[in-house]
């Protein structure tokens, strides 16, 4: 369970400048990875509610993973959770929507949680245009993946979390 400390870093607002930062390009969230002692073991960055969501989640989980040594099979495993993940938050949960990735000192694991505002009343645009066929595979994918995944409710809204091995590869 995230404690208010770790939820804290979730404040962050992304900020878009003509530069390429925040939600709108790589820039800024990739220095400040690299930059922040904090990002060590641990990292929360608040994300749009918006589809463009899941390719900045994928630069700041992407950054971390590299900082971390973590094999690019692995990577590839958390990168697809982190997509699957804030999709889900994206089409069927309310604002806001921050990103928590946390390397665990053992069992050489990653744990990742997408916190949203709770369940939405309607599915979002992409998943209210397709057909039934076309999307419902999210959870499949991380329960393939994970070790372990779940969801906390809590008075902010639910946190979906997964946990996977990994392992480290050169740096």
């Amino acid at each position: 369970m995230e404690t208010s400390q770790q939820l804290s870093y979730a404040i962050r607002t992304p900020v878009c400048t003509s530069a390429g930062d925040g939600p709108c390009g790589r820039g800024r969230d990739a220095a400040l990875i690299e930059s922040d002692p904090r990002f060590s073991a641990h990292t929360s960055r608040r994300l749009a509610h918006r589809p463009e969501a899941v390719g900045h989640a994928r630069r700041i989980v992407q950054s971390a993973l590299n900082a971390w040594c973590i094999d690019d099979d692995a990577a590839h495993s958390v990168l697809l959770v982190v997509s699957e993940l804030v999709t889900n938050a994206v089409e069927h949960a309310q604002p806001p929507i921050a990103l928590h990735l946390r390397r665990e000192n053992t069992g050489l694991r990653v744990w990742v949680g997408i916190t949203d505002g709770g369940p939405s009343a309607r599915d979002g645009a992409w998943t209210a245009s397709c057909a039934p066929d076309e999307h419902g595979r999210g959870l499949a994918v991380i329960e393939a993946l994970a070790a372990a995944h779940g969801a906390d409710s809590h008075a902010g809204g639910t946190t979906h979390w997964a946990r996977l091995s990994v392992a480290y590869g050169a740096c």
